[in-house]
């Protein structure tokens, strides 16, 4: 997958990734699982493929893949907030969803025509022309009520708190979705999304169609030869900000990689938390098969030569094999609907033609 995704110069947001403030130094890493989990966006190829089709080629993944036809919303509806608010949509004419990986959920749904503007992370082709509301990742109350929308869509991790009450005192409909953790909450993302506009059975068919695609792809996971599953593990690094972090049991990668045949390495050796700083000792300990990487991530310490040269990673068998599986920034831990296509490219990387984890 290539899909292009901004960042400021402070470090990442990727779906708001990290948060809003600079993350620096190795000891650096007192980041919530929240705010990695709420990490990604964008959608899947064009056309109208069947619900089974495995994802497609990474050469169609910077598009989001509508369903066939656009659905009608039946509204006013009256929804809960994930911020303990109830809200009433009465329109779907105008929508600015705050986060790249709502945005996928509302053009995937049918309503790209309604989207009025996007988020910094919202890179995916049919969003990219829009306008961006965002402000080195914080949203911009002024843009967004500059542009009179009819709904705002926005999750826990969606900030300062004060664009938030600006937009709502505007007297905005805005709705706060709780970010995704994991393989099990595509559903529930894609089902929220589409209440809040109205059209259920549209989020109903749609999730339906993710999940039988999720489906076929771990159908064509190898068997493991030696019957050990290979042992991966994720590390989120920014060699201009000297980031360099190893993922554990609440990174968020867990549940993908677990759904692609592999273990996670972090979260086995013990990683509870999210993040920990890389050391020697949690490579050692960790000792992954192959390592799961951000391609921005990756191309910010020098590609593979650069990567061996952090402390540890070379004497882990992933490093002395130079074993890497590379994911697009702006998809890795979306969990919406291309987690088909991102389980796909771990797979097929993971395991080179049809090959066994080590």
């Amino acid at each position: 997958m290539r899909i292009t995704q901004d960042f400021a110069p402070q470090g990442p947001d990727t779906g708001r990734a990290f948060g809003r403030r600079p993350v620096r130094g190795r000891a650096g890493a007192a980041l919530t699982a929240a705010m990695a989990l709420a990490l990604l966006l964008t959608g899947c190829g064009g056309g109208n493929d069947s619900a089974s089709t495995p994802a497609k080629s990474s050469a169609d993944a910077d598009r989001v893949e509508p369903l066939a036809a656009a659905p009608t919303p039946k509204l006013p509806v009256t929804v809960d907030s994930a911020d303990g608010k109830k809200v009433t949509v009465d329109s779907t004419d105008r929508i600015v969803p705050l986060t790249g990986s709502l945005s996928e959920i509302v053009f995937t749904l049918g309503f790209g025509k309604q989207v009025v503007a996007r988020d910094i992370t919202a890179t995916f082709e049919q969003a990219e022309k829009l306008p961006v509301v965002t402000r080195a990742h914080d949203v911009s109350a002024e843009s967004v009520l500059s542009l009179k929308p009819t709904v705002v869509l926005a999750d826990t991790t969606t900030g300062p708190a004060e664009a938030i009450d600006q937009i709502r005192d505007a007297g905005i409909p805005l709705v706060v979705v709780d970010p995704a953790k994991e393989l099990a909450d595509v559903g529930r993302r894609i089902d929220t999304v589409a209440e809040v506009l109205g059209v259920p059975a549209a989020g109903t068919e749609l999730k339906k169609r993710t999940e039988s695609r999720i489906a076929a792809v771990q159908k064509t996971i190898p068997d493991h030869a030696d019957g050990k599953k290979p042992r991966v593990a994720f590390l989120y690094l920014r060699g201009s900000a000297s980031v360099y972090l190893l993922g554990g049991a609440e990174s968020g990668a867990s549940s993908l990689l677990e759904a692609a045949g592999a273990v996670d390495a972090g979260k086995t050796s013990g990683l509870n938390k999210d993040f920990t700083a890389i050391t020697s000792e949690a490579l050692a300990k960790a000792a992954p098969d192959a390592i799961l990487l951000m391609s921005k991530g990756l191309d910010s310490v020098g590609g593979m030569d650069g990567l061996v040269k952090i402390p540890g990673i070379a004497e882990t068998p992933a490093g002395m094999d130079r074993r890497v599986v590379s994911i697009d920034d702006g998809v890795l831990l979306n969990y919406g609907p291309r987690t088909d296509r991102v389980l796909a490219e771990i797979v097929e990387q993971l395991y080179p033609k049809g090959g066994t984890g080590r």
